[in-house]
């Protein structure tokens, strides 16, 4: 009877956290990698704990030579004039992914889900969400976006099933910019 039991209450804590899971985001269908790498300005989030205060955020990638994605993220913590502070983090691609989904790795051995859900064709804007719906990042090639563009880049982060009212505007002062 109690081996019953527990097989039963397994079963159904199995099942209800399948229930529970959300479902992946879909990433895009291809990222030419030497094209995504480079200087992006984050646009609009939804902050990590890190980042619920920066200002003049900007995420640089660089590609090894053995396939790993050198990661800077640079930013001022509360306003544009405290000191910049930066995290460098190491992104690797997920096999099978079409270079769409990555790992990336801010401190050994936890990897966070990275997921291209958004590319422009020019690749001047992207999104990268992840599957959970905790936090996304809208970036640019240029420290702000047209108010339409802007607005239908916060309507696509709303399809794909987040809450915008969580979205924070990255403030980019105009020495960040011209630092470009």
């Amino acid at each position: 009877m109690i081996r019953k039991l527990f097989v039963a209450l397994g079963i159904g804590t199995l099942l209800s956290a399948c229930a529970s899971a959300p479902p992946t985001i879909p990433p895009v269908a291809s990222v030419d990698m030497p094209r995504f790498m480079g200087d992006w300005y984050v646009i609009a989030q939804i902050p990590t704990y890190i980042e619920r205060k920066a200002f003049d955020s900007v995420e640089s990638y660089r590609l090894d030579e053995d396939g790993k994605i050198r990661t800077t993220f640079r930013y001022r913590d509360g306003s544009a004039d405290a000191p910049l502070k930066t995290m460098e983090p190491v992104g690797r691609v997920v096999p099978g992914t079409n270079n769409a989904v990555w790992e990336m790795q801010f401190v050994w051995p936890i990897q966070a889900e990275y997921v291209i859900v958004d590319l422009a064709p020019d690749y001047s804007r992207t999104i990268v969400g992840r599957s959970k719906r905790d936090y996304v990042w809208l970036m640019a090639r240029t420290p702000s976006l047209p108010a339409p563009e802007l607005a239908a880049a916060i309507e696509k982060i709303r399809t794909l099933g987040y809450d915008t009212a969580k979205l924070r505007m990255v403030p980019q002062s105009a020495a960040n910019a011209a630092a470009k």
